[in-house]
């Protein structure tokens, strides 16, 4: 597969991307390619997790922006991604965000 630009990237969906990167790290695993394959498809890894990072980076912005007060205020609340890291903040657990 053609290697794509940044723009490329930033265009596919989240879902798209990790769906990408499990092929590409499947790929990789597998031990079959060459040198050359093996290290473009790690480049190709490296701009998928990137590309993801960013997206994730913006969704974050947009949680924020939506618990913000109504005065403006935005209090830095954790946001639960599952039941377990509920449970730890309502332990007194410690949050790494």
């Amino acid at each position: 597969m053609a290697r794509k630009t940044k723009e490329q990237l930033e265009k596919q969906s989240f879902e798209s991307l990790i769906q990408r990167l499990e092929e590409v790290v499947s790929r990789l695993e597998s031990g079959g390619l060459s040198l050359e394959e093996s290290l473009a498809a790690f480049e190709e890894g490296v701009s998928l997790v990137r590309a993801g990072e960013s997206r994730l980076a913006e969704a974050e912005k947009k949680v924020e922006i939506l618990t913000a007060s109504p005065d403006g205020t935005v209090s830095a609340e954790p946001v639960f991604l599952d039941a377990a890291d509920a449970a730890a903040d309502s332990e007194g657990g410690t949050s790494n965000g």
